[in-house]
Parts: C-alpha cells; structure tokens; sequence
C-alpha cells in the first residue's frame, strides 16, 4: 500500500463548491455579460462586486432580499423592438449586416455576395459554445471569405474565473480581420446617436475585443480590429444604419482595470465559514454577510449596479465620503469620512 496520501480535489473544484455555497445551494449562477464587465472594470477598487459578479450571485435577488430593490434592464417593449431590429438586421443570411460593414469598414476587400458563410454555432453548455466559436473562427480565417458569426460565444479569464460573454455579432474579413458588431434599438439622427449610449455600446465592444485577441493569439493570420460597427435604426424608422466606434481607449482602460481586480478565491478565502448570499435567508443575515465584503461605493454605481442603493444606505449610515462621490474621495486622500474631514 502506497504511503502517499491521496491528493485532494483540484483548486478550480474547490472554488466553484465554495462559489455554489455562497449563492446557496439551489441558486444557478448568474453569467456575465459584456455589461456588467464594463461596469466592474469602472469600479475595480470594489471586492463586493467582484466577489458577487465572480460567484454568479444574482445581485437583483439578493438587493430585493436585503430591502433595497433597483430596477435595471429595459422595457418588455424595448426587448421587443431590439429583438425585431436585430432580426431585420441579421434577415437574409446577415445580407444587410455586412453591406454596413463592407461599407464602412470594407477596406477595399471585394464585397460579400451570396456565397457569405454564417456557421452554426450551436454546442452544448457555455464552455462548448465557446469552443465551437473558436472552431467557427479559425476555419473562417483560414477561408479568406466573408463570415457572419451571429450570437458566438467567447471566454473571457475575470478576476481567476470564466466569464462568457455573447456579442450581438463578430464578422470576419476575407483578410482575416475581426470585427465586433454592436446592434442597439436606440435611434441615429442625422447620423449621431446618444453619446452616452454609443459610450455605454464602445465599452461593451472593448470587453468583446478583448475576449477576441485571446483566440487571435493563437492564429498568425488573425487580427482583431480596434474599430468596432455600430447598427442603430435611422433617424425613426426601422431601417439599419451605421457608425464606426474606434474602443483603443476604452480597451486599454478596461484591460487594466480588470488586470486590479482582486482574485475571487482570494475574496473568498477571507469570508468566514457557512456565509451565503442566498435571496432565501434572512434580510439581517444577508446584511451581515454583505457587510462583510468591502465595497467602493460612489454615486456612479447607480446607474450600474444592482446593489447601489444598499452600498449608498451603507455609506451614508458609515459617514463615508465616497457617497460624495469618487472625484470627492480621491481628494480626501487619507480622511474617509465627512466628519473627519469637516
């Protein structure tokens, strides 16, 4: 008989069973998406939020448990008249999709015709999809044809763990280029949306971007292109436009700020025994388990996060000077709180 003791589970096993006992037990874990990657990447200074977005806690079911509910996403209404949008857009094997992009970022390359391949990406489970858009993605490349990838699955290392992230669409050039498409419902007049809209979609493309560039690595023919497409209806109607978003800027800032955040295991590790962010217990044990994770809280995170109104109640009970703000907090410096500084 050997003498070794035998070695215990894996690292990455631990951590997701730990992960699974913080969101309880019959709580599936809440993905990631471009969005709330943008979102952590503006506030990496955070632990609360990335311990909650790393484990898959559904922050909206814990926020109502806790008593302070925020509502967040868009109308019945606007999900219908996005997914009409997006459907008229991508009609026809993508036909329209990439005329915008051969036109505004076509390069000189022969335009698509009929004989533009859109794959299937169909897989079982996230880490499959992903796997058969990295398939999609190389046989493209090596191609040299116009390819429509519609809905692909890309993976994305956060903080030490997985995330998934579905872009509305990636087209790859006959030169085997890469480009990120973003289609929104919200209107381009005159050929200028919203700018905090089309700031709010350049961020989410930068997050795809960067996704992208780890499977790009691995094919010398591949390159991701720093100009992302952005599809809007013109002015008030229903019919697809577009506009060139260049996200360097924002890629670079977001590939550092995800670069600080701290490592979930190491977040986790510092939480004690039998702590749980599950909806289902009780509001004063989830505001004991909530108050134990250090938070960053400024009056951005409102439009940002669904845990924004418990931080701020938080914060203004603690007198702290981030509720003033995080332009206010970095000039206190070393005084974090309105009494001390006062």
């Amino acid at each position: 008989m050997s003498s070794h003791l035998p070695s215990g589970p894996p690292q990455t096993t631990t951590l997701r069973q730990r992960l699974a006992d913080l969101r309880g037990p019959a709580v599936p874990p809440r993905p990631l998406d471009a969005r709330a990657l943008a979102a952590l990447a503006a506030n990496p200074g955070c632990g609360r939020r990335a311990l909650l977005d790393g484990a898959g806690v559904d922050k909206t079911a814990l926020a109502s448990a806790l008593g302070t509910p925020a509502s967040f996403g868009q109308s019945q209404f606007a999900l219908i008249r996005g997914n009409s949008f997006e459907a008229r857009v991508k009609g026809d094997g993508g036909a329209e999709l990439l005329r915008l992009v051969h036109e505004r970022l076509g390069g000189g390359a022969v335009p698509p015709g009929r004989d533009a391949r859109v794959p299937d990406l169909t897989a079982a489970g996230p880490e499959g999809r992903a796997a058969r858009t990295a398939l999609a993605l190389r046989e493209a490349t090596a191609a040299g044809a116009w390819t429509l990838l519609d809905h692909p699955m890309l993976a994305l290392e956060v903080a030490g763990t997985p995330a998934y992230l579905e872009p509305d669409a990636v087209v790859v050039h006959p030169d085997g280029r890469w480009t990120v498409v973003e289609i929104k419902s919200f209107p381009m007049i005159d050929g200028a949306a919203d700018p905090a809209k089309v700031g709010a979609a350049a961020r989410q493309a930068a997050v795809y971007v960067l996704a992208l560039e780890k499977t790009a690595d691995l094919l010398p023919a591949a390159t991701v292109g720093h100009l992302a497409l952005l599809v809007c209806p013109k002015d008030f109607s229903n019919l697809p436009t577009a506009a060139v978003m260049d996200v360097r800027k924002q890629r670079a800032v977001t590939r550092r700020q995800l670069g600080r955040l701290a490592r979930v295991e190491d977040l986790a590790a510092a939480l004690p025994a039998g702590l749980s962010f599950d909806p289902a217990r009780p509001a004063e044990e989830l505001t004991e388990a909530v108050a134990a994770v250090d938070a960053a809280y400024a009056p951005e995170c409102l439009a940002a996060c669904e845990l924004a109104f418990h931080c701020r109640q938080q914060a203004r009970q603690a007198d702290a000077v981030g509720a003033l703000g995080r332009a206010v907090r970095g000039e206190l410096g070393a005084l974090t709180t309105v009494g001390a500084a006062l």
